[in-house]
């Protein structure tokens, strides 16, 4: 399998990237990742575990390798190397921005514009609320070139409880958006009931 690009922005959610990436690895998903120093402040001030403690986690992991923002010879870099898709995971609204108006000057945002040119799988998770007119404009922009929106809003009808429970959910609404999965894991799918 073609492995897929994970790129972390400096928004709010950082939970929703240690998730997404924990549940590639898990399908034995080849992960590349790249990650912003904002993402990596951010971070800092959501997680309990620091960013270095994760990316050693994970890099001893086969399946998983990393380049650092200012990398622009890494592979991903160019449409020639074959990726399965990419999910910015979270994406803050500057990204959205560059994204949408074809501006590539970092890895993450070079690896998005690739996807972009190459018409490959691009999935986007904004966080930010409220949005103005210029974020939904970026975004519809975005979406008329095939990528796909998803913010994490929770599943109120899954009755799930803890933060932890709905970014897992969201990690796996990820996979399947990709093609990864096929369906949600049976925990998180909708068994309808009277009204």
């Amino acid at each position: 399998m073609n492995p897929v690009v994970v790129g972390i922005s400096g928004a709010s959610g950082a939970l929703l990237a240690q998730k997404t990436v924990d549940a590639f690895l898990e399908r034995r998903v080849p992960v590349i990742l790249v990650c912003t120093n904002d993402a990596r402040l951010v971070w800092k001030q959501e997680i309990d575990q620091p960013f270095a403690e994760a990316l050693s986690a994970w890099r001893e992991d086969p399946n998983f390798c990393d380049y650092t923002i200012n990398q622009m010879t890494a592979p991903i870099a160019s449409g020639t190397f074959p990726i399965s898709g990419m999910v910015v995971v979270p994406c803050s609204m500057s990204s959205v921005a560059s994204m949408a108006h074809g501006i590539a000057n970092n890895l993450l945002l070079r690896a998005a514009d690739v996807c972009l040119k190459e018409r490959r799988s691009l999935v986007l998770v904004p966080r930010e609320t409220p949005l103005h007119a210029t974020h939904l404009d970026n975004l519809a922009r975005l979406a008329r070139m095939g990528v796909v929106i998803m913010p994490p809003d929770p599943p109120f009808y899954l009755g799930l409880r803890l933060l932890d429970q709905v970014a897992d959910f969201f990690a796996h609404r990820i996979l399947v958006s990709l093609g990864i999965n096929d369906s949600l894991p049976e925990r998180y799918r909708y068994q309808g009931g009277e009204p």
